[in-house]
């Protein structure tokens, strides 16, 4: 397995901190966002490939990062620029996924997530559980506020874990179960993303790809043992690091 990173954004709404600096390389506590994500992956799974996708404007901080990463444990960092240098020329986080499938020819299960959430429980546990039910699976918690509900990917399940339904930012949701963009991908659907874009799906949400992949063939959900904290604006990345700092 490999992981891939989405950290090609732009953050405009935590600038002027993230105007010349990538967001998941701000410190939370004692270390960068991605190496909260990173280092748990290296100490508690097989991956052996980190795959960062930067936007142009970023991409040497992030080179920057991987050269000056403390290893404990063989495995490789490999970043890639996708050519973009503003929000408004944005590929998309489903193309970025594509355009490093496509550079690197990755033939591998993927655990694809966004590099700007930090988590207090292990990634491990999702990736076990994808492995046990040898399906491509997202991970999803309980959102209960409507207004939050109609902003992200909200799912349904069976007593299976079963995904049922999987809108996103629907006007009216079926259920409560938000999904957070953390996803694993069996080898066999990876290759279906250029088909899935031919095919409408859409491409600025990572979930876009999940959920249209949910309507094809069989995909679980893993409920989140414990807490994500998305760093979306100034307030939340503050409260995420006194949080982080007890």
């Amino acid at each position: 397995m490999k992981c891939l990173i989405l950290a090609a954004g732009y953050a405009t709404r935590l600038y002027p901190l993230t105007e010349n600096f990538p967001k998941p390389l701000l410190k939370v506590g004692e270390k960068p966002i991605l190496d909260w994500l990173v280092d748990d992956l290296v100490d508690t799974t097989d991956i052996d490939e980190f795959v960062v996708i930067s936007n142009h404007k970023f991409v040497q901080h992030f080179e920057n990062w991987k050269n000056n990463k403390q290893k404990t444990r063989p495995y490789e960092i490999t970043v890639i620029d996708d050519g973009t240098s503003t929000n408004e020329t944005r590929l998309g986080a489903v193309k970025d996924i594509q355009l490093a499938v496509e550079k690197l020819n990755l033939a591998d299960d993927l655990l694809v997530m966004a590099g700007d959430n930090v988590l207090n429980f292990s990634l491990s546990k999702f990736v076990e559980f994808a492995k046990k039910k040898n399906t491509s699976c997202v991970m999803c918690h309980e959102e209960n506020e409507l207004k939050k509900q109609q902003k992200t990917a909200i799912i349904t399940l069976d007593g299976n874990d079963l995904i049922t339904s999987y809108e996103e930012k629907p006007k009216e949701p079926k259920g409560n179960l938000a999904v957070p963009p953390f996803y694993c991908y069996r080898a066999c659907d990876v290759k279906r993303i250029q088909e899935a874009l031919n095919n409408g799906c859409g491409y600025d949400a990572p979930g876009s790809f999940a959920a249209w992949l949910s309507k094809q063939t069989p995909m679980h959900a893993y409920v989140m043992p414990g807490k994500r904290y998305d760093i979306g604006d100034i307030n939340s990345y503050e409260y995420v690091k006194s949080v982080f700092s007890r």
